[in-house]
């Protein structure tokens, strides 16, 4: 490579700093890239994507390196780095931003918040914004707006030959459709152009129910949210409480189920719509008030640092039926380690004001996301998180839709990601046999073109 011609850092093996250049959040992935091209515009993505496809170089695209597969990583190939890439412009009076791929949520929350406003995205700060929103983008203002995706309104994109296009919906629309949902398939985002809410402060955070009332705290969730308004979202959780502040002691690595709530309606109205929350159980633990959107963005961050054992398993729910229920408590009442949960993700709401034609995003239909996490900072535990992860998954394979979050996905086979994008596969087929009809980027849960 003509690094004369990069502004970014080119990273080798023989670097002191390569271990640490491919260190990604899940540490049970170890691959070892040849080249790491840290991009700082996108000039050098263009430079980095043309010597790799001339050279017949294998190329991944790492922006925040969360993904629970690794696919930000390649063996023995070339790895474009966007992390450097993390401008933001923030348009409070079109409420809108562009937002460059190497951002986090963290970096996003906290620049669209000095303005009240907010992007409808993840739950955890330390996530990417490149992968998050090209697979889709759940969090918790899906009900209130959408997908992330839902709320994209352009994109810049470095195509497999190099060339800089853009992508709405006037112009290659067909590839701005596909990047809804499609994933990392058709090219490199160097820019995302969103559109922004209003949202500043918010009523929100956990609460706690033991494990003896999982039943009916499930059954209760699934009623209550049901009929609420957009304005509350919660995601329903089994889990162990954390043994250190600002949890109480008494609760300490107890087994128990939870929702983590946040309410953007009318403050004053809070408690009035918490009360029969409130009323149920009542809960073991409470940390639900008025906080910033920032706050309840990153609350988990310090609990899931980099560098983890990880292993992911989802599927889709639509309902939760009392087979499912009891299943989820079996599972969820044997929890093998401290970080590991499940979490079920709403998917109603705004969502299901968007048809599944109208994106790549194909389970607009669906209640709920639901993704099963082995976690633990030991790597002796890989086998055991990991087997109570399939466990869990198999169990659920009757009750569940089919197919799932390729976000929550990891390396599962070429039938898995056409079930997760359902009667949108063949139309994603046409889309990467047009812009990548060589299969350059294929690193990704893969969408392979037509030849």
């Amino acid at each position: 490579m003509n690094y004369q011609n990069l502004s970014g850092e080119v990273i080798t093996p023989q670097n002191t700093d390569y271990d640490e250049a491919r260190a990604i959040y899940n540490a049970m992935i170890d691959k070892k890239p040849a080249v790491i091209v840290k991009c700082k515009n996108t000039q050098d993505v263009v430079n980095a994507v043309n010597y790799a496809r001339k050279n017949n170089i294998e190329v991944s695209i790492r922006s925040g390196g969360h993904n629970g597969a690794g696919l930000a990583l390649v063996d023995d190939g070339l790895v474009i780095d966007l992390s450097q890439m993390n401008d933001i412009t923030v348009n409070p009076n079109t409420k809108t931003a562009i937002v460059e791929p190497g951002n986090t949520l963290a970096n996003l929350d906290a620049a669209t918040h000095e303005h009240g406003l907010a992007l409808p995205s993840g739950i955890i700060g330390t996530t990417g914004i490149g992968g998050i929103t090209l697979g889709g983008g759940l969090g918790y203002l899906s009900r209130k707006a959408g997908l992330t995706i839902d709320n994209l309104l352009e994109c810049e994109v470095v195509l497999a030959n190099g060339e800089i296009v853009t992508a709405n919906k006037d112009i290659n629309s067909d590839l701005f459709w596909a990047l809804r949902g499609g994933g990392g398939n058709f090219g490199v985002v160097t820019s995302f152009k969103f559109n922004l809410i209003d949202v500043k402060n918010v009523y929100a955070g956990p609460m706690f129910w033991p494990i003896e009332q999982a039943r009916e705290a499930m059954e209760f969730y699934d009623k209550f949210t049901k009929n609420a308004s957009n304005d509350l979202y919660g995601f329903f959780a089994f889990l162990i409480v954390p043994p250190a502040a600002p949890f109480p002691e008494h609760l300490w690595n107890q087994n128990v189920c939870g929702i983590v709530w946040n309410y953007t309606g009318p403050i004053e109205k809070a408690e009035e719509v918490f009360k029969p929350i409130r009323e149920f159980g009542p809960p073991v633990l409470d940390f639900v008030s008025e906080i910033p959107m920032t706050a309840l963005n990153t609350m988990f961050d310090a609990l899931y640092p980099p560098g983890m054992q990880w292993y992911w398993k989802a599927h889709y729910i639509k309902e939760l039926t009392p087979e499912s229920i009891k299943i989820n408590i079996e599972h969820g009442s044997k929890i093998p380690t401290m970080h590991t949960t499940t979490h079920l993700y709403p998917v109603d709401g705004a969502c299901h004001e968007v048809s599944n034609s109208e994106t790549a995003w194909a389970n607009r239909e669906a209640r709920w996301a639901q993704v099963i996490v082995g976690v633990d900072p030991n790597p002796d535990k890989a086998d055991e998180v990991t087997n109570w992860c399939k466990t869990y998954f198999d169990a659920l394979i009757p009750h569940a839709m089919g197919g799932a979050y390729v976000n929550f996905m990891m390396n599962e086979g070429q039938e898995r990601i056409k079930a997760a994008y359902k009667n949108n596969y063949e139309k994603l087929v046409i889309v990467k046999t047009k812009y990548d009809p060589n299969n350059f980027f294929h690193i990704n849960q893969n969408i392979k073109p037509k030849g």
